[in-house]
C-alpha cells in the first residue's frame, strides 16, 4: 500500500516539471457524444489513486483540480447523481535511455594537421542513464452508460525536484491534461 501510494506521488510530480517544456499531454474522446449535454459530474469511489479505506493526499489534490476545472467549463459537482465520473490514475516505468556517441581516441590534436590525414582514430562512447517516466491519468465516464468518453493522460519524467513539489505540480498537470477537454472553460463573468 505504502510503495504504491509512493508510486503514484513519484510518478505525477516529475512528469509535469520534469522538463522546462512540461509533460507530454495526449487524449482521446469519443467523437458520438456531445459534452454540451453533461450537466454535473461526481467522483469515482474509491479512486485508483486511493487506498483501501482511505483517500490518499494524491487524490485529494486531484480533486480539487479536477473539479475547480469542470466547474470553470459549467459543470456543477454532483455525487448523489452526476453525469459524468471522473478518476485518476497514475503509473510510475523505469526506463534506460542508451547513447552512443563517437569520440575522438586522442584527447588533443593538431588542427594544422587535419589534412595530412584521412581519419582520426575515434571510440565509440556508450552512455546509459536510468530514468523514472510517469503517466497521471483523468478518466471521464458517463454514468448512466457506464462507458469511458473522455482520457487525457500527462507523460513526463519523474525527478527529486519534481516530487518535492507535489502540489503544484499535480495541479499545473491537470491544468494541461484539461486543456484537451472537449468544453472550453466559459469567460469570466465581468
Amino acid at each position: 500500500v505504502t510503495r504504491t501510494l509512493l508510486a503514484c506521488l513519484l510518478l505525477c510530480l516529475p512528469l509535469f516539471t520534469g522538463c522546462a517544456t512540461g509533460p507530454t499531454i495526449r487524449s482521446n474522446v469519443d467523437p458520438s457524444v456531445d459534452f454540451k449535454t453533461f450537466r454535473t459530474f461526481g467522483f469515482l469511489q474509491p479512486l485508483s489513486t486511493d487506498r483501501e479505506g482511505y483517500q490518499t493526499l494524491i487524490s485529494q489534490q486531484l480533486i480539487v483540480s479536477a473539479q475547480r476545472e469542470l466547474e470553470s467549463r459549467g459543470l456543477t459537482r454532483d455525487d448523489s447523481k452526476p453525469d459524468l465520473l471522473i478518476n485518476f490514475s497514475a503509473d510510475l516505468d523505469q526506463r534506460l535511455r542508451v547513447t552512443q556517441t563517437s569520440a575522438p581516441a586522442a584527447s588533443s590534436f593538431n588542427r594544422h594537421r587535419h589534412g595530412l590525414y584521412s581519419t582520426w582514430p575515434t571510440y565509440q562512447r556508450t552512455e546509459i542513464r536510468q530514468y523514472t517516466l510517469g503517466t497521471l491519468g483523468v478518466d471521464v465516464v458517463d454514468a448512466a452508460r457506464r462507458q469511458l468518453v473522455w482520457e487525457g493522460f500527462a507523460l513526463g519524467r519523474v525527478t527529486q525536484r519534481t516530487t518535492d513539489n507535489l502540489g503544484p505540480v499535480l495541479n499545473d498537470a491537470v491544468v494541461e491534461i484539461f486543456r484537451e477537454f472537449p468544453l472550453p472553460p466559459r469567460p469570466a463573468a465581468p
